[in-house]
């Protein structure tokens, strides 16, 4: 199969193109580090990567929290334009089968349970409850605490930034697409992606990226809120592989499918840090009780779906995971 890789030359996209590779496949790199103009944006090049080609898998993406509204434009260019972009040359090229770079960042806060009133969703969280170190959100109808469990894919949409925004608007229209065209696609939704060749010393990068980069300072590593805020921390290299046996496997004509794609194993972001700063011999983390207002507190996925329909196991544990991460120059 010949597979264009949108963002193949970037952090899971290489990961992408080895995959493929590995796998018999023949990728065909479409990036702007490779070539300032293989734009996502740009409809004749984007047509002319297409020729020849039988699948795409799309990692081409401004990614991360960034700078709250500020780089709003430059996050739905990027992302959503890009998009939009792509699938209108996979129509006219006749180009049908679709493997979309999803995130978990589409369902704002994770699944909470209460005492009382069984599963809830709670709203976003107030800055002045914040500031008063008041981390956890409380049940939203009786004000009690709250019990976080995994997020399935049937949960309700509720992305809480920019970025967060734009990749459920990538879904909505990678589904028009499919409708429009009979063609199949496979939203991955990714949970916190981390390994080699991983962004750094940049404000679009991942937290596991900013303890590394703090502990080759010599610094430690800077915890937020207060450490405990649970995510799914999930090898590069098993995304790679998700994305190969989505794009073998296909999926129903006409449909976008999600799949949640992640290690299945939560730990609290203070755990990363002590993880990480014990694998570089650095000093110990510091809750710092600081925060970043479109965060959520509690993200973590059932990825059982991709497991049981696609046959997809992740490999790669935490803990190996993070010393082969932080050996990494």
């Amino acid at each position: 199969m010949r597979v264009l890789v949108t963002g193949g030359a970037g952090f899971i996209g290489s990961h992408v193109v080895e995959a493929l590779s590995a796998r018999g496949h023949e990728p065909v790199v479409f990036d702007v580090r490779d070539d300032p103009g293989a734009d996502v944006r740009d409809p004749v090049a984007v047509a002319r990567a297409l020729d020849g080609v039988d699948a795409v898998s799309h990692q081409a993406a401004m990614v991360g929290l960034g700078n709250g509204v500020v780089d709003a434009a430059e996050y739905v260019s990027r992302n959503d334009l890009g998009t939009a972009v792509l699938l209108s040359a996979m129509a006219e090229a006749g180009v049908g089968r679709l493997v979309l770079a999803g995130s978990m960042v589409v369902y704002g806060e994770g699944r909470y349970g209460c005492r009382r009133h069984a599963v809830v969703r709670p709203g976003p969280r107030a800055a002045g409850e914040l500031d008063a170190g008041r981390f956890e959100p409380a049940c939203p109808l009786c004000g009690e605490e709250l019990e976080p469990g995994l997020v399935a894919e049937d949960a309700p949409a509720d992305p809480r930034n920019v970025y967060a925004a734009t990749k459920l608007t990538q879904e909505h229209l990678a589904a028009a697409w499919a409708r429009s065209t009979g063609g199949t696609g496979v939203s991955l939704r990714y949970h916190n992606v981390y390994g080699p060749r991983m962004p750094r010393d940049t404000p679009y990068a991942g937290v596991a990226s900013f303890f590394r980069s703090a502990l080759a300072r010599g610094e430690a590593p800077p915890v937020f809120e207060d450490g405990r805020q649970r995510r799914d921390f999930v090898h590069v290299r098993d995304v790679a592989a998700a994305n190969v046996v989505a794009l073998e496997a296909g999926a129903d004509a006409g449909t976008l499918t999600a799949y949640n794609t992640g290690s299945g194993e939560p730990h609290t972001v203070g755990e990363l840090a002590r993880a990480l700063a014990d694998a570089c011999g650095g000093p110990e983390p510091v809750v710092t009780g600081e925060y970043r207002l479109g965060d959520v507190r509690h993200i973590t996925a059932d990825s059982s779906r991709l497991r049981d329909r696609l046959g997809w196991r992740p490999e790669i544990g935490f803990e190996d995971g993070m010393r082969e991460f932080a050996r990494e120059q």
